[in-house]
């Protein structure tokens, strides 16, 4: 081990950060003129190794730090290297660094970084060989002066603290200590007893007359004793039965406070009831008004239910009566037509006979009127033309014109046949729509027929899906109340839960969930009574076990915990422990094999991946079946025990328990909390489903009600279509009789144009006969005759015409009577009578009524089971009434229970403090009777029954006559007995305590011998070691010369000595005890011939290479791995120097010592392996590695310098 490298920064001179370069195994020299540092440098070592800095003041590290221009330096330190290869410092490391930090207010030690304290420094330097009562392997300057000025005395002193004797000394002077008070003790018990016995004889005189007195004394102690006794029984009886009262008050008091507890607890009880039975009540009225609602609603629509079955039915009803009236009417209608069609189609040939005999009569009168007029035509003809060719020019104009006409009536006879035959064809396709329309007519109907049975399968289904909806939203109601009524007690457990954590606790748990969820943190699985689940009767002893163990965070690694702690730092969120995972192991725990014993953790429930972090907390506690189970368990096999109550026996003996609220239980409100959060899942998912499937119902019923309206749209549209089609062919019908009436006015044109085509066919003739003929102004006979006859005709045939007319006439109004009867009003009314018969409204409103029957059906279903649901809600509200006034009864009941205590309290209180005022009266009065009964003193075996018989009356008249004969002792030392005994017992216990005394002096005397001779043999090793190693190195320092050490015994003082008058007989100590040991005398020879000298007789050098050889002996009796040595060989000769350089070259190279050497000779430059440079500039140090050439250099510029 040796020093590798001193770093210092800030300390003295050194004011930047200097890091020497390694130093040498060997023998290292520091060279510099005189205020560079090198002195600084050594302090800087001996600040961090040895006590020469210790318990500094401000001012003295003040003075430590450097002082210079720029920034004032705060703080410093000096940190040393070792090399460590040999592990003679007991750290596992080839390397150690140990640093020591001063500032203003500071001072403290780190080894490799790491800060410790003062004291393992000095035991950590003290194993590595560094010790205390030899410092010298630091040699300073001014060492070597002081040692060659050393007295005789002195010298052994140092010997003494090298030997270690400075503990004897300390535990001598102990041992001194306590002799000289066990002295001044024993003078004290010597007096005492002297004093004792003189005092004993005088009290021995007493003794007679005293014993006289305590005869009648005991006779006086016996009657206050019986007196005092007897009194006392009946006070203490007397206090019995006032504690008795008192008893009884107090169970009393506790029955009734026990019974208004429970009263308290059960308004409490009653007062949930209550709030719970009110909101049952509130809900219930509710639903009451929602159903009472629901069931107004239904009873308005039964209603409108029933009007509208009335309706139809009254629809219905008409509607048959209207069709069997009709059926009636059209059956009289069709005899009526039929009667009338019958007179028609009699009355119709008739009336065509007339027509045509009308026709023939008109056509007689106007052929012979025609006749008429060209007989008189050709008879004035004669006069009108003037010749034959005249008339005949004219005939042809007239038959000209006649042909012109005829030909126009031709045209209008072809318009008219033409026209006819297109009314004829618009007849039959009338005919053919009529069919069609008819047969589009059923098919509508049909195809009705089926959309209403459509729409009733449709109602069905929608009726059906709307009853499973309102079971559905039953459920839904149910599910949501009770899923309140599930939230409602979790935040109820909640609150429990948070009055029942501690708030630091609290507000840490609340902040570690909040900081996970912001900052997405994971691995955190949250605080052990979230995380287990167990019976509910183990619930009090594991929250005994885990106590606020209870609240710790299980997370899965440190890093995790670390992360968060560092949030809940910054925003000071409360305090939270955590089990980081990775961290704790499960404890290996031998359980016992009994019954009576259970582990804990078995009955305990939680995931696998946590069973380190319950293991550490459960593990080492097991369940018993009682506490004389715990204790045994406790003592026996090393665990914590509980009982189910709570009790505790701990594995090293305590007992903790009583009484545990288990109302408080944070696992309890868990519990609740847990099983509820799991309820409301349930119920959450459960009414999710009842709303997804409300949802399809919802769906489903939307699209029937869908289909309804399309079916209900398509049968206006069939019907509004059925209705057209029936108005079609009643419109074709209508158009169908104005085509006949058309036709038939046409037919009557034709007739009357064909009628016109004869007549001019016949005039044409007429006049085409009469062309040709002779131009004569007079009648031909036969044609006088026809002229004759011809007016006649006419006139008869006038009348004839006019008679036939009028019968036409009456025939034709006849006729146009039935026509117009047959088809305005009995065709018609036939047509509208058998719509009415074929009419399908009656089925359309079978159908209609038979849904509404069936919704008036379920209307009244619905009624029914509102008014039952009504009724069962309005019971329910009148048993839940019942029931709140039945509990405001009990609340009042237990209210006057209150009342009644507060007043039997008020009441118990004056008793009982009657009672206790007795009690205090009685307790005084029993203490003043046992005060005086213990102010008697000792009494015989007999007095407690001499006088136990007598009355109070006689004691005292006995006590009286005691007291007058004890008054005749007046004058007697009523204490002279007990001095007497007292006296005997203080002084046998005085001697036995001198004796105990004496023995412990001889035991001290005799540890001082032990010491004082430990100590002489300590004093002779360390002399013994010293004095050789000093002869050996002062041969070898001073060749040819010799020297030893001489101890100085108490005998030798007394011969004359040169160092007698400086030394002298050493004073006596506190014993008077002589040492054994005066000095070390020093006697050395440098020539080797002649006497010896003392250290008076040697020169200047001399006495340095004494003192070097002295130091050079101490350290080889107790080496060091290193020494440091600052400027040692400053008084040397050259001789010495080299003697001093060689041996320490020597030292470093056999024994692989190192040393650090500063000085101005090139002696001990020449040996060294290494050499620093100490630097000096702007009162800043700096230390570098130099040359032995440039160091030489510089020691012999300097000495140069210092010459001149």
């Amino acid at each position: 081990m040796y020093i590798k490298q001193v770093i210092i920064e800030g300390f003295k001179s050194y004011r930047e950060q200097i890091a020497t370069e390694p130093f040498s195994s060997k023998v290292n020299c520091v060279v510099g003129a005189n205020g560079s540092g090198k002195t600084n440098f050594f302090h800087a070592i001996r600040f961090v190794l040895s006590d020469l800095f210790q318990n500094l003041r401000s001012e003295d590290r003040h003075a430590l730090l450097h002082e210079g221009a720029g920034h004032q330096v705060l703080s410093a330190f000096v940190e040393i290297v070792f090399d460590n290869s040999d592990n003679r410092i007991p750290v596992d490391k080839e390397e150690v660094r140990l640093r020591r930090t001063i500032g203003l207010k500071k001072d403290e030690y780190f080894l490799d970084g790491k800060h410790i304290t003062k004291t393992e420094v000095m035991n950590l330097l003290e194993s590595a060989g560094f010790s205390r009562s030899n410092p010298y392997y630091v040699v300073q300057q001014g060492k070597i002066a002081s040692l060659t000025l050393m007295k005789d005395s002195e010298r052994l002193d140092l010997l003494k603290e090298i030997g270690g004797t400075r503990v004897y000394e300390e535990r001598r002077r102990e041992s001194l200590k306590i002799m000289q008070e066990t002295g001044n003790k024993r003078k004290q018990i010597i007096q005492v007893v002297q004093y004792l016995d003189e005092r004993l004889k005088e009290l021995d005189e007493e003794k007679e007359e005293l014993r006289k007195y305590q005869q009648l004394d005991k006779q006086r102690k016996s009657l206050e004793y019986t007196i005092y006794d007897k009194e006392l029984h009946d006070a203490r009886q007397k206090l019995g039965e006032v504690e008795e009262a008192r008893t009884k008050v107090s169970e009393t008091s506790t029955r009734m406070y026990n019974s208004v507890l429970e009263a308290h607890e059960k308004s409490k009880d009653l007062d949930k009831t209550y709030k719970d039975l009110t909101k049952d009540v509130q809900g219930l009225n509710k639903e009451k008004e929602s159903t009472d609602k629901q069931r107004s609603e239904a009873i308005q629509k039964r209603t409108q239910l029933e009007l509208d079955d009335k309706d139809l039915r009254e629809k219905m009803s008409v509607n048959i009566k209207a069709k069997e009236d009709a059926a009636k009417q059209l059956e009289i209608l069709q005899r009526e037509i039929q009667d009338s069609t019958e007179e028609l189609h009699k009355i119709t040939p008739l009336y065509d006979e007339k027509v045509i005999e009308e026709k023939e009569i008109s056509k007689g009168i106007m052929e012979r009127e025609k006749q008429l007029s060209i007989l008189y035509q050709k008879q004035g003809r004669a006069t009108q033309f003037s010749s034959k060719a005249a008339r005949d020019k004219w005939l042809q104009k007239e038959i000209d014109d006649l042909e012109r006409v005829r030909s126009s009536n031709m045209v209008q006879e072809k318009k008219l046949q033409d026209e006819i035959h297109q009314l004829n064809a618009e007849v039959k396709e009338r005919d053919i729509y009529i069919d069609s329309r008819k047969k589009e007519i059923e098919l509508l109907q049909s195809l009705i027929s089926q959309s209403r049975d459509g729409f009733n399968d449709y109602k069905a289904q929608r009726d059906k899906l709307q009853d499973e909806r309102k079971s559905l939203w039953g459920k839904e109601s149910e599910l949501s109340a009770e899923i309140d009524k599930l939230k409602t007690e979790v935040v109820k457990a909640e609150k429990s839960l948070d009055h029942a954590t501690p708030g630091d606790i609290r507000r840490g748990l609340n902040s570690v969930r909040r900081i996970c969820r912001e900052f997405e943190i994971h691995g955190v699985f949250g605080p052990i009574f979230e995380l287990l689940d167990c019976d509910e009767k183990f619930f009090t002893a594991v929250e005994v076990t885990a106590g606020n163990s209870l609240f710790h965070v299980v997370v899965e690694t440190d890093e995790v915990s670390t992360q968060i702690i560092r949030h809940l730092n910054a925003l000071k969120g409360g305090r939270v422990t955590f089990i980081p995972l990775n961290r704790v192991k499960a404890p290996h725990v031998a359980y016992p094999q009994s019954s009576d014993v259970i582990p804990l953790l078995k009955k305990l429930k939680f995931s696998p991946n946590y069973t380190p972090a319950f293991a550490q907390v459960f593990a080492r506690t097991v369940i018993c079946r009682d506490l004389d189970v715990a204790t045994r368990v406790a003592r026996t096999d090393g665990l914590d025990c509980i009982t189910l109550e709570g009790d505790q026996v701990s594995k090293k003996g305590g007992m903790t328990g009583g009484f545990y609220d288990y109302r408080r239980s944070k696992l309890k409100f868990m519990n609740i909390i847990r099983q509820n959060t799991k309820s409301i899942n349930m119920k959450e998912d459960e009414l999710e489903k009842v709303r997804f499937k409300l949802q399809e119902i919802d769906q489903k019923i939307t699209e029937l009600v869908t289909e309804q309206q399309k079916i209900d749209a398509k049968q206006a549209h069939d019907r509004s279509e059925l209705e057209q089609l029936k108005q079609d062919i009643l419109n074709a019908n209508k158009q169908k009789e104005s085509i006949y009436k058309a036709l038939q006015k046409k037919e009557k044109l034709l007739a009357d144009v064909r009628t016109q085509i004869e007549q001019l066919k016949a005039s044409m003739a007429m006049k085409q006969a009469e062309m040709g003929t002779d131009l004569i102004d007079h009648l031909t006979p036969e044609e006088k005759d026809l002229l004759s006859r011809l007016n006649p005709e006419i006139t008869d045939l006038k009348d004839q015409l006019i008679t036939c007319r009028t019968d036409r006439i009456e025939i034709e109004t006849r006729k146009a009577e039935l026509e117009t009867n047959l088809t305005t009003n009995l065709v018609r009314r036939k047509l509208e009578l058998e719509a009415i018969i074929s009419s399908a409204e009656t089925d359309i409103w079978s159908g209609e009524a038979e849904l509404k029957r069936q919704e008036l059906k379920e209307a009244k279903l619905l009624v029914e089971d509102l008014t039952q649901r009504l009724k069962r809600v309005s019971e329910n509200i009148d048993e839940r009434t019942k029931q709140l006034r039945k509990i405001k009864d009990e609340k009042n009941k237990l209210k006057s229970l209150e009342d009644n205590y507060e007043r039997t309290l008020q009441d118990e209180a004056k008793e009982l403090e009657q009672l206790l005022s007795k009690r205090n009266l009685l307790l005084a009065k029993q203490e003043d009777y046992s005060k005086k009964i213990r102010e008697l003193g000792p009494l015989s075996s007999d007095a407690f029954d001499t006088y136990k018989r007598k009355s109070i009356k006689e004691l005292h008249k006995m006590l009286h006559k005691c007291n007058e004969q004890l008054q005749q002792f007046s004058h007697v030392n009523k204490k002279a007995l007990d001095q007497y005994i007292n006296f005997t017992e203080q002084r046998e216990e005085l001697q036995k305590r001198q004796a105990e005394l004496d023995a412990g002096d001889e035991k001290i005397r005799e540890l001082i011998s032990v010491l004082d001779q430990r100590k002489d043999e300590s004093i002779e090793r360390t002399f013994k070691g010293v004095a050789r190693h000093f002869r050996e190195v002062f041969s070898e320092l001073v060749q040819g010369g010799h020297g030893f050490l001489v101890m100085m015994k108490k005998k030798d003082g007394d011969h004359g000595d040169d160092d007698h008058d400086e030394d002298g007989p050493r004073e006596a100590d506190m014993e008077g005890r002589v040492e054994k040991y005066i000095g070390v005398k020093v006697k050395v020879s440098f020539t080797g011939q002649g006497e010896t000298q003392s250290m008076k007789q040697l020169s200047g050098g001399q006495k340095t290479v004494v003192a070097l050889t002295l130091i050079f002996a101490i350290q080889r009796c107790d080496p060091a791995p290193f020494y440091l040595f600052d400027e040692i060989d400053a008084a040397l000769d050259p001789q010495y120097r080299t003697a001093v350089g060689n041996m320490i070259r020597r030292l470093a190279d056999m024994a692989n010592t190192q040393f650090i050497t500063t000085t101005f000779r090139p002696e001990l430059v020449k040996v060294a392996d290494k050499i620093y440079g100490v630097t000096h500039k702007n009162r800043v140090s700096h230390v570098n590695v130099v040359s032995k050439e440039d160091a030489l250099d510089f020691i012999e510029h300097d000495q140069s310098h210092n010459t001149d």
